[in-house]
C-alpha cells in the first residue's frame, strides 16, 4: 500500500492527497513527501522551495495567485496547523473547466494536501485564528510573472465563506479576471484531453 491516497476532484489534474497516518497514545508520525510514492501516483514535480505562512486571524484571505509562464508553479499545500478554506480556479484556455472553481477544507486534523497545477489561481482563507500554512512549489518566485485576481470576481464567482475577509493591500487591489484575462498565458492542450 502506497503512503498516500490521490483523490480526483472535478478539476482535471487538481487531486487531494490523504496521506498514511500512524497514529499511537504519543501522537502520529506521517510523510508529507515523498518523491519515489509521488511518482508511482504520476505526480512528477521538481520541488525548489518550501513556503510558510501564518495567519493569526480567522479570516485571513490571500489570492487569488499564480505565476505565469515561463514562471508558472505548481504547489503542494497543506495546513499545519488551524484549518483553510483552499480554493483552486481553472485559468487554462481552452480546459472544459475554465473559469470553473473548487474549495476544500485543509486542517491539521484531516491532513489532507491539494495538488496545484501550473495553469490554476491558487487562494486561501483561514477558518480559525493562528493558521500555518506549508507548501512546495516546482519554480522560484518571480515578481516579474507573479500574478492575481479579485478574490470576489463575479466571472468566477467562488463561493467563499466570509464576507468581508481581511486582505492585504495587493489582494484588496487585485484586478478583476476580465482586466488581465489577455496577458494569461495558459492552455489546455490536447495532450491533456
Amino acid at each position: 500500500m502506497g503512503k498516500f491516497r490521490k483523490i480526483e476532484t472535478a478539476l482535471k489534474d487538481v487531486y487531494i492527497l490523504e496521506p498514511t497516518v500512524f497514529e499511537d497514545h504519543r501522537g502520529f508520525f506521517m510523510e508529507s513527501y515523498n518523491k519515489r510514492d509521488f511518482e508511482e501516483l504520476g505526480l512528477y514535480f521538481n520541488f525548489v522551495q518550501d513556503n510558510h505562512s501564518l495567519s493569526v486571524h480567522a479570516g485571513v484571505l490571500r489570492g487569488l495567485h499564480f505565476q505565469l509562464n515561463p514562471k508558472a508553479q505548481t504547489k503542494v499545500v497543506r495546513c499545519l496547523k488551524g484549518a483553510i478554506y483552499d480554493v483552486v480556479v481553472d485559468l487554462r484556455k481552452g480546459s472544459p473547466t475554465y473559469l470553473k472553481w473548487i474549495g476544500v477544507i485543509l486542517s491539521e486534523y484531516n491532513k489532507r494536501q491539494i495538488v496545484v497545477p501550473k495553469g490554476f489561481a491558487h487562494g486561501v482563507l483561514t477558518l480559525v485564528p493562528n493558521t500555518e500554512i506549508f507548501y512546495k512549489v516546482d519554480e522560484y518566485y518571480s515578481p516579474e510573472h507573479d500574478m492575481s485576481i479579485r478574490w470576489d470576481d463575479p466571472d468566477i464567482g467562488i463561493d467563499w465563506p466570509v464576507n468581508n475577509p481581511i486582505l492585504s493591500e495587493k489582494d484588496k487591489n487585485a484586478p478583476y479576471f476580465r482586466e488581465v484575462e489577455d496577458k494569461i498565458n495558459f492552455y489546455y492542450t490536447e495532450e491533456e484531453r
